[in-house]
């Protein structure tokens, strides 16, 4: 059936939003239209089935097992994605999965913190373009200078394009040469504020980290093998918004951690949802610190993990 001359604009602003990933007012610019008329053509289209927006996410929260994780470790949320079989990568479907959950959880209005890694990266290239109005997405810990696409400043600003949203990015490094600079730079009024405007998310997505020297810390080149190994002689178990901490979920005391410039653990606690995807069974250990810390109020991973967790849990 053809396209109404009528509908062709509405169309093009779907096309050009939906497939093409151009921010509402990139939109206006290339049709030459109002930004407010690009919002209203892109309701119509979703309304009248010119753009079809759906989520996998019912079948996958439906699962016993899914349950059985949130009785055990009080979450609000647990969505497990099924082993998928030989030849098939565990937990490859979770990006995909994870990014229909977030979008499930995020609405027009809020703030939202996003800390970083390769799942968080992952989630946001597999996550839809939303048409969310008047959301801030804000960065939870310090940078880092290496040129990785899933550093802390991307993985903030490719979800709020996904958004249409604001992105707020964090300029100060995530580690510190020193505990003396690393807490006067805290006191710096433009970092002071956006630590203390943590609190006010009210969604918040990030993962947990293992402590080896595959960990993300290492290969940006914040910390050595050797000295990853020797923090986890002293107890580490996992890494939250590049922070260390050990198996019962608390900050690590350590020089490392107090070299960091990062969001404190009471005001991520204080987000009412904090969503955490875990993309590789191998990070079992540092999920259940995760979760004994209090991190999470909503969870995605991979049936193997679950298990593990239920097994911890018997």
């Amino acid at each position: 059936m053809p396209v109404r001359s009528g509908d062709q604009i509405v169309h093009k602003a779907a096309w050009l939003y939906y497939t093409h990933g151009l921010r509402q007012d990139e939109v206006a610019r290339r049709l030459d239209i109002s930004r407010a008329s690009v919002a209203l053509y892109l309701r119509k289209a979703r309304e009248t089935g010119i753009v079809t927006i759906t989520t996998s996410t019912r079948l996958f929260a439906s699962d016993v097992l899914a349950r059985r994780i949130e009785d055990a470790y009080g979450l609000d949320g647990v969505w497990v994605v099924p082993d998928a079989g030989a030849g098939v990568e565990p937990g490859a479907e979770i990006p995909a999965l994870a990014a229909s959950v977030f979008l499930s959880l995020a609405a027009s209005g809020q703030k939202i913190g996003i800390a970083w890694g390769r799942t968080v990266y992952s989630i946001a290239d597999a996550m839809p373009y939303a048409d969310l109005q008047d959301v801030t997405v804000v960065q939870l810990c310090g940078n880092l200078g290496a040129p990785y696409s899933y550093r802390p400043d991307q993985c903030t600003m490719e979800i709020a394009r996904r958004l249409n949203a604001k992105g707020l990015n964090f300029y100060a490094p995530l580690v510190l040469s020193s505990e003396r600079l690393a807490r006067e730079l805290r006191e710096e009024p433009v970092i002071r504020e956006q630590l203390a405007g943590v609190s006010d998310c009210d969604l918040a997505l990030f993962s947990a980290g293992l402590v080896d020297e595959d960990a993300h810390v290492v290969k940006c080149g914040a910390m050595t093998a050797q000295e990853v190994e020797a923090l986890r002689a002293q107890g580490a178990a996992g890494v939250i918004a590049g922070q260390m901490i050990d198996a019962d979920g608390n900050l690590l005391d350590c020089d490392y951690n107090r070299r960091v410039i990062s969001a404190d653990f009471a005001s991520l606690r204080r987000i009412p949802r904090r969503m955490v995807a875990v993309q590789e069974n191998a990070k079992l250990a540092p999920l259940r610190a995760a979760l004994a810390g209090r991190f999470a109020t909503h969870l995605v991973l991979s049936q193997a993990m679950a298990e593990g967790l239920m097994a911890d849990a018997a």
